[in-house]
Formats: C-alpha cells, sequence, structure tokens
C-alpha cells in the first residue's frame, strides 16, 4: 500500500520508545556487588603461549574474560573425563591456571565456565541418559570436574564461576542435583556463581534463586532478513527483554548474557544453529553483524538490571596473524570492533 514504508518505521519506533519507558519505570533489580561484564569469551590455546595473550583485549575495553575448560562424554559412556592429553593445552588444567594468571596480569577478572562436549552430538542441551544408573554416574563424575575446577577458581581468586551450560534436558530430568551443586560449590569457592541456560530454556530452570546472578546464552533468532536494520532488531527484542526483565525482578537477580554475538554472515540475527557451521568460505556480511551488536547493545546495556556479557568470541593466541576477513564470530580486526570497543567503555561518541 502506498506510503506504508514510511508507516512502518515510525510505529516500529514509537512501540520501542513506550515499552523502554514502561520498564524503566518499574521497580528496577539492583546489580549488587557484581561489577559491569564488559565481557569476551576467550578461545582456549591450542599450546603453551610465550607472550600475553590477553594485551589485545585492551583495543576494546574488555574488562572480563571466560575462561572455559573443557570435558567429554557421551550418551554411551556418561563418565566426565577431562585434563586428557589430547586436548589442547588451553582446555585443560595447567593451560587454565597459567591463562588466569595471564589474564590478571592484564587487570581483567574472570569468570570460569566448564564446557562439556558430548561425543557424537555436541550440543549438552540434547543429552539424555536412559538409566537411574547411567545418570548417577554421570552426576557423581560431573561433580567432581566442577568441584575440581571451582577449587582451582577460588585459589586463583578467580572472580565468578558458572556451575553448567544449556543442560536442557539434565536441568529438567535431575531437578535435585543443581541445587545440591551449588551448594557443594559454595563450600570450596567464596566467588559469585550462576548457570547459563540456553536461550529457548532460561524459563525452565528452577534453581536462580540459588545462584548470584541469572545467565543466559543469548542466541536469541530476532530475523531472518540477510542485513535487518537497527530498528527492526530492536522491535524483535522488545518481547524478550520484558520477559528477562520480569525473570530479574521475580528472583531478585541482576541479568548477564553468559555468551551472546553474531557472526559476519547473512541472516547473522536469526536461526544462527542454522548457519554454515564454520562459515570460513561464505561471503561475509559486516553490516549485519554490526547491526547486531548495535540493537543489542542499545536495548540491554544501560539496564540497571542488567550486568553486562561476553561476547563469542576471541581468538586470544592468533592476535598477530589470522584471517579476519571472514564469517565467523570473532568480531577481531572487523568494524564491530569500534562499536563493541565504544560501548565497552561508555563513550557512545565513538561509535560508528
Amino acid at each position: 500500500m502506498p506510503g506504508s514504508k514510511l508507516v512502518f518505521p515510525v510505529f516500529v519506533a514509537l512501540l520501542i520508545f513506550l515499552t523502554l519507558i514502561s520498564i524503566t519505570k518499574n521497580e528496577i533489580v539492583a546489580g549488587g556487588e557484581i561489577e559491569q561484564m564488559d565481557g569476551v569469551s576467550v578461545v582456549a590455546p591450542s599450546k603453551e603461549y610465550t607472550e600475553n595473550p590477553f594485551s589485545s583485549l585492551k583495543q576494546i575495553n574488555a574488562n572480563w574474560i571466560a575462561i572455559m575448560p573443557y570435558a567429554f562424554c557421551s550418551q554411551e559412556t556418561p563418565q566426565i573425563n577431562y585434563d586428557d592429553e589430547r586436548q589442547w593445552w588451553g582446555e585443560k588444567s595447567p593451560g587454565i591456571i597459567k591463562s588466569i594468571e595471564s589474564a590478571k596480569q592484564q587487570k581483567l577478572k574472570i569468570m570460569m565456565k566448564p564446557h562439556v562436549w558430548i561425543k557424537g552430538q555436541g550440543w549438552t542441551g540434547e543429552f539424555r541418559l536412559n538409566s537411574e544408573e547411567d545418570w548417577q554416574t554421570w552426576e557423581r563424575s560431573y561433580e567432581t570436574y566442577i568441584l575440581h575446577f571451582a577449587q582451582i577458581a577460588d585459589s586463583l581468586e578467580v572472580e565468578a564461576f558458572c556451575v553448567g551450560l544449556e543442560f536442557n534436558n539434565a536441568v529438567k530430568e535431575r531437578p535435585e542435583f543443581w541445587p545440591e551443586l551449588i551448594m557443594k560449590v559454595r563450600t570450596v569457592y567464596k566467588g559469585k556463581i550462576t548457570y547459563a541456560a540456553n536461550w529457548d530454556n532460561y524459563k525452565q530452570v528452577h534453581f536462580w534463586d540459588q545462584v548470584d546472578f541469572i545467565g543466559i546464552n543469548a542466541y536469541f533468532p530476532l530475523s531472518e532478513d540477510e542485513t535487518p536494520s537497527v530498528n527492526v532488531l530492536k522491535s524483535s527484542w522488545i518481547k524478550e527483554k520484558r520477559s528477562l526483565y520480569n525473570l530479574c525482578k521475580k528472583y531478585q537477580k541482576p541479568l548477564v548474557f553468559t555468551e551472546y554475538g553474531y557472526r559476519s554472515i547473512n541472516k547473522a540475527a536469526g536461526n544462527q544453529w542454522e548457519l554454515d557451521q564454520y562459515g570460513t568460505k561464505s561471503e561475509a556480511n559486516f553490516q549485519a553483524q554490526e547491526n547486531a551488536y548495535t540493537a543489542l547493545f542499545e536495548t540491554f546495556w544501560n539496564e540497571s538490571w542488567f550486568q553486562g556479557g561476553f561476547l563469542w568470541k576471541w581468538y586470544p593466541e592468533q592476535q598477530h596473524d589470522f584471517d579476519y576477513i571472514n564469517s565467523d564470530y570473532t568480531p577481531q580486526h572487523k568494524p564491530v570492533e569500534k562499536i563493541i570497543s565504544a560501548w565497552y567503555h561508555n563513550d557512545l561518541s565513538k561509535a560508528p
């Protein structure tokens, strides 16, 4: 219909404005002692490094990093295995310890976030076991894994610790395990504790009252357009923002995006899990990445109940020699770096 292209942007802008006003006028959940997390998820170095790999984070004004030990299990063999000789150096205890020490030399705060890779499946969200015996085996070994790294985190004064991430089925089917695990972690670790729920599962997590802040891996699908505008993306955030705010208000806990990010690729703000997994040969779309980051920052970063997040992902050992003209998640040497740097520095006048 003639003129409809003019009406829609005005309507969207008005809707966004009214929604933001309604949220900010409500009671705000205080962040407490948790500092704003302008964070980065760092890829574990494959081998021991000679120079501090975290110095490059100064260029985007990051003040936190997520360091991620890795473990493995399968539905056929539920025993959790970690510190295996075949793993990358930075995924194992010696590499984790040195990485923490190196990050602290750069004045960075740290969230330790242990990951589990399900052999033959990958994603923890679909992990499910078929017998009580297998579940008990998994729980015992997972507890050993988590407490091992919680003790390391405490000994090195790591500021935050994540007890698990995206265990959709395990959270549903083993409801007593997670609060008990959190209590056991608190006996060996004095810092802040969270759990990282998947974007489509956070309402099913029943133990938010047990953690210090709510953690969500924020890969919410917003638009299937190849390059949606910032306003279109912000309008798509409205419903989810209201839901997240209500969750924070219910539990009186601040929210952190334990993972967030967008690839520099067509449809970056859509169903990210459906995109080409590696994408290094896919055509890059830097504008799609920039728009998605801008919309997220403008929607959340200045809210008092929101305490920041950890972008996915950064390659610290490849800061000098890396092909940055790709469609991967990393913002390194891409136009979006300036946007991230401005928001992390709270100097929006420098944002493009």
